[in-house]
């Protein structure tokens, strides 16, 4: 059995090593080490601030659906470990769809082989696959309780996070078709859903601050990032963005990250209608439609934002000073905790009509946020 785990760590490091043959071992001997392989790497992820959703994406963005299916059955198997867990760790599950289906009286490693139409060798080997991704991660802070952790109550009223995640994954269909009008019709699906989505929590306690990571997909990433930056700045937050992995750091008051969510996710959807429109029609090859116009289309859209956030966000009534100045504070102080030391980062603009094209879209953006 430890040869067993063993070789699956060696593996792990180096996807060439060999494995044993596992035909002379027993069903629930193989199913027992590929869980005791994960729960150590499960261990020390959530002891080093990763959440099951972030797993999930890094996941999803560099393997392929075996894998990803396998982590999937797996966090829902090492959720069960735990008494406790914090609200946001379950509705990430939920998230993800994370539940156990299978017969908890049998190896589940078998019984995802057979579902999947795999042989148990080959299960194993997506076990190894998914295990050297693990194994990679960096440390993050750590922004909530680990699983089994002694937990406050949670006043847990946000974002509908499965509406986010919807309009995310129309926005990453609508930017990768090449057809505009299918575009169009993403687009503007995921639009209609940003604007049905409302927020009606209003912040009754003092100022507490917190943190959340919104992932983004990787394409035209440095301009998107900057979106979501401006708007937290506008909204009294601020944004660490971890451009390798894929997401930006979210730190400010629980109502105010809602609102960047939510006004982020809706700039994004009308930044991508706009940058396809512009090059609706125009031949391959055209300016309008290759990178550099497109990235500097995003950075120009969200440079206008910020200005018009700014401008739009600030207070006229005196009474409010004292109350912004706290969680200001309260933002700060756990921002610099989290965040010891942070680097600033510049984006050459490499095409002049997409920067243009992107300030005037900007001026056409609605800012709103249903409330």
């Amino acid at each position: 059995m430890e040869s067993l785990r063993q070789a699956m760590w060696r593996a792990a490091a180096n996807r060439r090593a060999p494995l044993p043959p596992t035909s002379e071992l027993s069903a629930t001997e193989v199913d027992d080490a590929a869980r005791a392989v994960l729960r150590r790497a499960f261990d020390h992820l959530w002891g080093n601030g990763w959440l099951p959703y972030d797993v999930h994406e890094v996941v999803r963005r560099n393997e392929d659906d075996r894998v990803l299916s396998f982590l999937v059955d797996s966090l829902a198997a090492d959720a069960e470990r735990f008494p406790v867990l914090h609200p946001r760790w379950r509705e990430q599950l939920a998230e993800v769809g994370a539940e156990v289906w299978w017969d908890r009286d049998q190896p589940h490693l078998d019984q995802w082989a057979t579902r999947h139409i795999e042989r148990r060798d080959d299960a194993v080997a997506v076990v190894v696959a998914l295990l050297a991704r693990l194994m990679t991660l960096p440390a993050l802070p750590r922004i909530i309780p680990e699983p089994g952790s002694p937990l406050a109550e949670v006043d847990h009223h946000g974002v509908d996070r499965k509406v986010l995640n919807r309009v995310r994954g129309l926005l990453a269909k609508a930017e990768s078709t090449l057809f505009p009008e299918e575009a169009e019709a993403l687009s503007a699906k995921a639009q209609e859903l940003v604007n049905r989505h409302a927020l009606q929590r209003m912040p009754t306690e003092a100022p507490a601050a917190t943190s959340r990571r919104m992932w983004l997909d990787k394409r035209y990433f440095d301009g998107k990032a900057h979106i979501v930056h401006v708007v937290a700045e506008a909204n009294r937050a601020r944004a660490v963005v971890y451009d390798d992995l894929g997401f930006v750091a979210l730190v400010g008051e629980e109502l105010d990250l809602e609102i960047v969510e939510l006004l982020s996710t809706s700039l994004l959807v009308q930044a991508t209608r706009a940058m396809v429109a512009a090059g609706d029609g125009a031949p391959k090859g055209d300016e309008t439609r290759s990178l550099g116009y497109r990235k500097s289309f995003l950075l120009s859209y969200a440079h206008r934002v910020g200005e018009r956030l700014r401008a739009v966000n600030q207070v006229d009534d005196d009474r409010l000073l004292p109350v912004l100045a706290q969680r200001k504070k309260a933002v700060d102080e756990l921002f610099g905790t989290l965040f010891a030391s942070t680097t600033s980062k510049s984006t050459r603009v490499r095409s002049a009509a997409g920067w243009d094209a992107g300030r005037a879209a900007a001026d056409r953006a609605d800012l709103s946020v249903d409330r």
